[in-house]
């Protein structure tokens, strides 16, 4: 790609930008939310038109009018935002727009056959491929979206986070798949926040900031995190936590959670959070944490056990009870669990403060635009315009955007699943800084992440989840990445 440019009203997104990627090799694509990543790789897979510059494929100026012009010439994307049809089989939608067919009926069949051989490849074959795949968590559904890339006849597979809801193990599978695509001569443009990521699997690195290319070429698995951090960002960033703050253990507990259980995902759990405390979650995809949360927050039914928040128990099983209480979840899929996409900034912000803003049946806009307008100020979220649609942002400042709507609630417990998933390391630094900044004004915090430094970094307090089931809850300073990995494998019971 040479000197690709991209407009769009108002936003140049692409300003020139260069890419070349070799037969056999996992190039990264590096950059912080905003600098044009997502704008390429859909103009490289057909989805959008360049206004200028060229693309070559393999030594031939190609034009890519639409996504099946890029298919067909062996262009596959697995996009961050998966663009899988509820409502399908794992099967349809692994074969969608090329099905296995004969005299115009479908052999669904040969394609349950199919499919399970690919989601055995990529170590899945507990995934039935005749499974609505609406019903399936975040993780299964990136590995179908895997097994789609992988069904047609590709020579470059683009990559944008594919790890972000993986576990650990499903990270080693997915690594070696691509090791074996590229040694078959396949190449791979992968997309990725975390840097450990692209040193382990990486072998060239092209850096964009801005819309434009600062650097490419750079080995992956040599170039100095400070260098890259510096090229994003313009800067030099830390990948640092601001200072632990001392918890108050003399304080009564604002969140207590007693031998809460829910059959099949998680049994017994209970831990108290004071004010000031940010209380951590670590343990693999699938363990029970983000089960955990949305049943204190009342979107599941519990089997067992209590919630209760400044000493009042919580209604189980109702979201407004449970936001009447005081507690606010920012959710793991934010895009689909927390935001409405095509309304503007400050809807979504008001969304869980109507009743502050409505009389007579009417929404006072006015006042809904202040408050939304002061919440952006505070946040610092950019574009700081509150009419812009939320789903202009960047995944950064969309979790501002959700945060916000908690704070702007008045809530006194914050639950917190990925808070950082799909965000720059420079967006990062802020919100580490704004949940500590939450914390110091007496907010209690919990937050769930597949990142163990994240966990251990950002919490007073880690529990560690291994099978639903609590197996430690200690101060944070206590613990380091191989002790969580050991307890979460182990499963070990400890006192």
């Amino acid at each position: 790609m040479r000197g690709i440019v991209k407009q769009f009203p108002g936003v140049r997104a692409l300003d020139g930008i260069d890419l070349e990627v070799a037969a056999g090799e996992v190039h990264c694509l590096l950059g912080q939310n905003g600098a044009g990543k997502s704008t390429l790789i859909k103009v490289l897979s057909g989805a959008h038109q360049p206004d200028n510059g060229e693309i070559r494929w393999q030594g031939e100026q190609v034009r890519l009018p639409d996504p099946q012009a890029a298919m067909r010439l062996g262009i596959a994307t697995i996009y961050q935002e998966l663009d899988l049809v509820d409502g399908l089989s794992v099967a349809e939608n692994i074969f969608l727009g090329h099905e296995h067919a004969k005299f115009g009926f479908n052999r669904r069949a040969d394609a349950n056959r199919a499919a399970t051989a690919l989601l055995q490849r990529l170590g899945h074959s507990g995934i039935r491929a005749s499974a609505d795949v609406g019903s399936l968590p975040a993780a299964g559904k990136q590995i179908v979206s895997m097994a789609r890339a992988l069904s047609r006849d590709v020579r470059l597979i683009i990559m944008d986070e594919p790890s972000a809801v993986l576990d650990r193990e499903e990270v080693h599978r997915l690594f070696e798949v691509i090791r074996d695509l590229t040694a078959a001569g396949v190449a791979v443009v992968y997309i990725s926040h975390r840097l450990d990521e692209i040193r382990e699997i990486g072998t060239r690195v092209t850096v964009l900031k801005d819309g434009r290319t600062v650097a490419t070429g750079l080995p992956a698995p040599s170039t100095p995190t400070s260098e890259i951090v510096r090229l994003m960002t313009g800067r030099s960033i830390e990948y640092a936590f601001p200072p632990r703050p001392a918890a108050d253990s003399g304080t009564e507990p604002i969140l207590r959670v007693e031998n809460l259980s829910r059959n099949g995902e998680f049994t017994g759990v209970g831990f108290e959070v004071r004010p000031g405390e940010v209380v951590g979650l670590a343990g693999l995809v699938g363990s029970g944490r983000s089960e955990i949360l949305e049943t204190i927050y009342g979107a599941r039914t519990p089997s067992t056990g209590t919630v209760t928040v400044g000493g009042k128990r919580v209604r189980p099983g109702r979201v407004g009870a449970a936001v009447a209480a005081g507690i606010g979840l920012c959710p793991e899929e934010r895009k689909s669990q927390a935001l409405f996409l095509s309304e503007p900034v400050s809807r979504n912000i008001i969304a869980a403060s109507l009743d502050r803003f409505a009389r007579g049946g009417f929404v006072r806009r006015a006042a809904e635009r202040a408050s939304a307008e002061q919440m952006v100020r505070e946040l610092d979220v950019r574009p700081s315009d509150v009419d812009n649609e939320v789903r202009t942002l960047s995944g950064g400042n969309q979790q501002k955007v959700v945060l916000g709507r908690w704070l702007l609630r008045g809530c006194k417990v914050l639950l917190l699943d990925e808070p950082t998933r799909g965000v720059d390391i420079g967006a990062r630094s802020e919100i580490y800084a704004l949940i500590r900044e939450l914390a110091a004004a007496g907010l209690g915090v919990v937050v769930v992440s597949s990142e163990i430094e994240e966990v251990i970094g950002l919490s007073t307090r880690v529990l560690v989840i291994s099978d639903g089931r609590v197996v430690h809850d200690g101060p944070a300073e206590r613990i380091d990445e191989h002790r969580v990995l050991d307890l979460v494998m182990d499963g070990e019971e400890t006192a």
